[in-house]
């Protein structure tokens, strides 16, 4: 019985021979007529050495050391004015959309806030203290909330005054006026 199903068994297998003769023959007939063209490569010529003759001076991927960008100032007679002499406070360094209270306390009888930077730095700041790029000045801290006035150009030279606050539920970006 077994022998019998190894006769049959070989039987169909060896039914299923491939028949490629044909595709064999068109591959041959491909070869033989086509021709291939193949570009020759483009001859380049050598340019001449480049020789760097500025190693003495600054790189221009560096930046300028000590050249500070001089402002030019130019002022109204009798238009508000932000004091550009006064040394700058930390939270001066980032802008209102990117500062947030995080939090309020009073410490000996004064009120606190702190801020975040969206740096992940804390700050604490109080009354009188400055903010953001436009010389925001801290009018007052009460429940949650950090009211500022800031100085913005008109263009003109002078400078109009903008109340506007930030709270604890605001997060960084949304300035409420």
């Amino acid at each position: 019985m077994k022998a019998l199903k190894v006769v049959v068994a070989i039987a169909v297998l060896s039914g299923c021979e491939a028949k490629i003769d044909d595709l064999q023959t068109f591959v041959a007939e491909v070869k033989t007529n086509t021709s291939v063209n193949i570009e020759p490569y483009p001859e380049f010529e050598s340019k001449p050495t480049f020789v760097y003759s500025a190693k003495t001076l600054r790189s221009p991927f560096q930046r300028p050391r000590n050249t500070g960008v001089t402002v030019k100032v130019t002022t109204q007679p009798n238009c508000d004015q932000p004091d550009f002499n006064r040394t700058k406070q930390p939270l001066q360094g980032f802008g209102i959309d990117a500062l947030s209270v995080t939090g309020v306390f009073e410490s000996n009888g004064k009120q606190w806030a702190l801020i975040q930077a969206n740096t992940g730095s804390l700050f604490k700041a109080t009354i009188g203290d400055y903010l953001g790029l436009f010389f925001g000045k801290i009018n007052s801290i009460k429940n949650g909330t950090v009211s500022y006035t800031e100085m913005l150009p008109d263009g003109a030279g002078c400078w109009q005054k903008k109340q506007a606050t930030l709270t604890m539920t605001s997060k960084a970006g949304e300035n409420n006026v």
